[in-house]
């Protein structure tokens, strides 16, 4: 399942941002060509999945919850992918922080998993865009301290 969730995400864009989530990615049945990130937010991280549907499925119900499927483990990816990269106090990343200590890595994918869905959207062929968002006081509930 996890890898046919894989194969139909088609495209996928990090935000960044608190009020990006009011925008819609989806205009007309269709993807905006061009999708506006806006700079960190200092309480929150999303990110943005865009997942297809499983084209052998004729039922739309179906498609509509594999595509949303695979957008929201799209998002979540990306979303981590982003963590990784955040600055701590210190001078290292959370991606180094988690090389020593592996109940960190399992905390934070854990906390990714429960991020919140913010918004799901659907285009017309049945593909899916979900918007997630991160309090960032769930990272520092690892111990973090965040590089302001």
């Amino acid at each position: 399942m996890k890898r046919s969730l894989r194969l139909m995400s088609v495209f996928c864009v990090m935000s960044v941002a608190g009020c990006s989530h009011s925008n819609s990615y989806v205009k007309k049945g269709e993807i905006q060509k061009t999708i506006t990130q806006q700079a960190e937010n200092s309480r929150y991280i999303e990110a943005l999945g865009i997942g297809a549907a499983d084209s052998t499925l004729t039922n739309g119900t179906q498609r509509k919850a594999t595509s949303r499927d695979a957008a929201i483990v799209q998002a979540q990816y990306e979303m981590l992918s982003y963590v990784k990269g955040v600055q701590l106090e210190g001078g290292i990343t959370v991606e180094k922080a988690m090389e020593t200590d592996s109940k960190l890595e399992s905390y934070l994918k854990e906390v990714i998993k429960d991020a919140e869905i913010i918004k799901t959207e659907w285009t017309n062929d049945d593909g899916c865009v979900v918007t997630l968002r991160l309090d960032k006081k769930k990272i520092e509930g690892a111990g973090l301290k965040l590089k302001s």
